[in-house]
């Protein structure tokens, strides 16, 4: 048996494999509430006790932060995580961490073409080339993919913590708005779940205008960002509206922006938690307008191919695989 783990701010997903050759069988999996346990130790430990304490081989846990000399701490919760520590608790003789956004791109490669959805067919070379993963949830992923001339290698990034860049009036005035709460105005303060909201709170207050009582009923309930995205798709409040186009414009901005920094002519993915929910707002246009609105490389980014990943599972199964290394 393997042990794969997708450890998110919100949301924990632990599975177990049975490994059959070249081929891994889902034997059990489970989804928690990360805020349920003190420790990612913890919540293994539940999951292994209630699956009957199999004999694991070895582990992979793909954790939304930054993975250094195999310890992490997990950017929206408040667990250290060290792999040294996981084994020693577990009882593993193998545990490896990985970037969040990095398993996840591990699971792109291995997804069948039904998992994805086209927004852009590109024109990539013949060769491959390197490709790109951003995926927006409880926070901003992004990583790199690229071909060593054997396989495809992923290299974890932070990127979705760089400076946020306005291209225009209205985004400087949402920078400095969100300026003066956060400090620091990242690109995940923006491209997120809770960014969202932050997108739609700006423009409410930059509008003064007043707040529906049915849609601060929803937020109050605490489904911000969803109850958000769910009027806008619906059409049923024009802030909620206008804040899910101004969202997918800044998303296809910073996608094209990851592309252009990695050259990813490969193929650009668009992963994460909100993708799939809000595929008729990224379908609409204005994530590939933006996109591809880079002055004289413009060209460049209208021959990338782009596609949403459908499949919440991808960072699982990219930690699942990438377990074949240990």
């Amino acid at each position: 048996m393997i042990l794969a783990g997708d450890v998110g701010g919100t949301k924990t997903v632990l599975a177990l494999f049975e490994e059959a050759g070249d081929r891994l069988g889902l034997v059990r999996q489970e989804v928690y509430p990360s805020a349920s346990a003190a420790s990612l130790e913890a919540l293994a430990a539940r999951f292994l006790e209630t699956s009957g304490r199999p004999e694991v081989r070895a582990a992979c846990f793909g954790v939304a932060g930054a993975v250094v000399d195999g310890r992490a701490k997990a950017t929206n919760l408040p667990w250290q995580i060290d792999e040294v520590t996981l084994a020693s608790t577990l009882g593993i003789p193998k545990v490896r961490l990985l970037n969040d956004l990095e398993a996840a791109a591990y699971g792109v490669l291995v997804e069948p073409p039904e998992a994805l959805q086209t927004l852009q067919a590109g024109a990539p070379p013949k060769g491959g080339g390197t490709m790109a993963l951003i995926a927006a949830g409880t926070g901003l992923g992004e990583a790199i993919i690229v071909w060593d001339g054997r396989e495809y290698r992923v290299l974890p990034s932070e990127g979705g913590h760089a400076d946020f860049g306005p291209r225009d009036e209205l985004e400087a005035a949402m920078w400095a708005f969100l300026r003066a709460e956060f400090g620091h105005v990242s690109y995940e303060r923006v491209l997120s779940g809770p960014g969202l909201f932050n997108v739609y709170r700006f423009l409410r207050h930059h509008g003064k205008l007043e707040e529906p009582a049915w849609l601060a009923a929803e937020i109050k309930a605490g489904h911000s960002a969803a109850a958000v995205s769910k009027a806008a798709l619906a059409q049923s409040d024009p802030v909620c509206v206008e804040a899910l186009a101004l969202f997918v414009s800044i998303y296809g901005a910073e996608a094209g922006n990851l592309a252009l920094k990695t050259m990813a002519v490969g193929g650009v993915f668009v992963g994460g938690g909100i993708a799939p929910k809000i595929l008729p707002a990224l379908e609409s246009g204005r994530f590939l307008e933006s996109f591809a609105d880079k002055g004289r490389l413009g060209q460049v980014l209208r021959a990338i191919p782009v596609h949403v990943v459908l499949d919440p599972r991808a960072p699982l199964l990219g930690a699942a695989t990438r377990t074949r290394a240990l």
